[in-house]
């Protein structure tokens, strides 16, 4: 059997770290469609907040970022690092985690992490993820803020990024030992 999981979550609260260390941890391959979407907005010489704005407009962008996504979590044995992972890769996803944290904190993390100004990131977060979430509902029907049906949610405020990590691993192991499925 193969395994995917989906780490879904805000900007800033951790998805990447833990995708990666999941990644790791089971040895299986690591997706980010934030990164393919930071990619698109470079190879279009545009921030992201602008990326975001066209991407208003045209859902070609988000649908081919989804398409690709889709196709990955479909061949297996991965960790899938999406804002809207838990949605995109539903069918195909053994394991869906949620993180989130205020978008304070989440600011702050991306303005240590980019060495950026925390007020110019909060500012562009929040135009950021307003675009998203409105594109999401009219593109896909997706209200962003519905976490019922993943099987993991965590406010990565109250934890630190070890801990965090810690308890999405013991997640999976205790997930992979009541399923039976394997990583191999």
């Amino acid at each position: 059997m193969t395994l995917t999981i989906a780490v879904s979550g805000l900007h800033g609260a951790g998805t990447t770290t833990i995708a990666c260390a999941l990644a790791d941890t089971f040895n299986l391959r690591y997706i980010s469609a934030g990164m393919l979407f930071r990619q698109l907005a470079k190879e279009k010489e545009v921030s992201l907040g602008e990326l975001s704005q066209i991407a208003e407009k045209d859902p070609k962008i988000d649908q081919e970022i989804d398409k690709r996504t889709q196709r990955e979590a479909e061949k297996g044995n991965v960790v899938i690092d999406a804002y809207i992972a838990g949605w995109v890769a539903r069918r195909f996803a053994d394991l869906k985690i949620y993180l989130n944290a205020s978008i304070e904190v989440r600011a702050l993390r991306i303005a240590n992490r980019e060495n950026r100004s925390y007020e110019e990131v909060l500012k562009e977060t929040r135009i950021r993820e307003e675009s998203e979430q409105q594109r999401f509902h009219e593109f896909y029907g997706i209200d962003v803020s519905n976490t019922r049906f993943y099987d993991l949610i965590l406010n990565t405020e109250r934890w630190n990024a070890a801990s965090t990590i810690e308890l999405c691993i013991a997640a999976v192991k205790a997930y992979l030992a009541s399923s039976g499925t394997t990583t191999e």
